[in-house]
């Protein structure tokens, strides 16, 4: 379902599954980032569920976004705990291996149009992200990673898009643009995807 009004980046929680028909195709970068043929067809089967929450620091105020991406197959799960202060931080988890990066919060007016990569990062988000022209000062979330090893990095830009969702119909979806690039190599791969909306179900994780 689309996003309702209320759910902004300020308040992510709840269930966001990706939309496999309206999100481009996953593969191309999962190859590019070296996982391996039958977990990418796992992948493929697979419902991604984003189990959300989202809350300040108590201490320092900073935006912590949990996501609890449940197990499929025989593909364990994994967990992702994002502080929106702009620290580097190292991962571990068993798709992706030893990683680091950071998440912070950013304007879609800082992104270069001369960088072919920013320029398609900033690019079609819905009005009331980024500023009624697109490019105004509302805050996106901004989040970098990198495996470890120096093979790939990733950047993604968080928000919401008016998403054509069939029969000449738009609706206002989370939505998320991806590029990911090989390192040292001109290898790239750029996708948007895109997010269908679930209420949390109380109590669950």
């Amino acid at each position: 379902m689309a996003a309702p009004a209320n759910k902004t980046l300020k308040d992510l929680n709840g269930t966001w599954i990706m939309n496999k028909t309206l999100s481009d195709p996953t593969d191309p970068i999962l190859q590019l980032q070296g996982i391996g043929w039958l977990i990418r067809q796992g992948i493929k089967l697979a419902t991604i569920q984003l189990n959300t929450t989202q809350f300040p620091d108590p201490t320092t105020s900073a935006s912590h976004i949990d996501i609890v991406q449940p197990g499929f197959g025989n593909i364990g799960g994994t967990t992702e705990k994002r502080v929106l202060d702009g620290e580097v931080r190292e991962h571990t988890d068993h798709i992706f291996g030893a990683v680091k990066g950071h998440t912070k919060w950013t304007t879609l007016s800082s992104l270069s149009d001369d960088n072919e990569d920013e320029r398609f990062l900033k690019e079609g988000w819905y009005k009331g992200e980024g500023g009624a022209d697109g490019v105004g000062g509302e805050e996106m979330v901004d989040s970098y990673v990198e495996r470890v090893d120096g093979s790939w990095d990733a950047r993604q830009i968080w928000g919401f898009r008016e998403v054509e969702v069939g029969g000449g119909k738009k609706e206002r979806r989370h939505a998320r643009r991806t590029v990911v690039r090989k390192k040292g190599k001109k290898d790239v791969k750029r996708a948007t995807l895109v997010y269908d909306y679930r209420p949390r179900e109380e109590g669950a994780a």
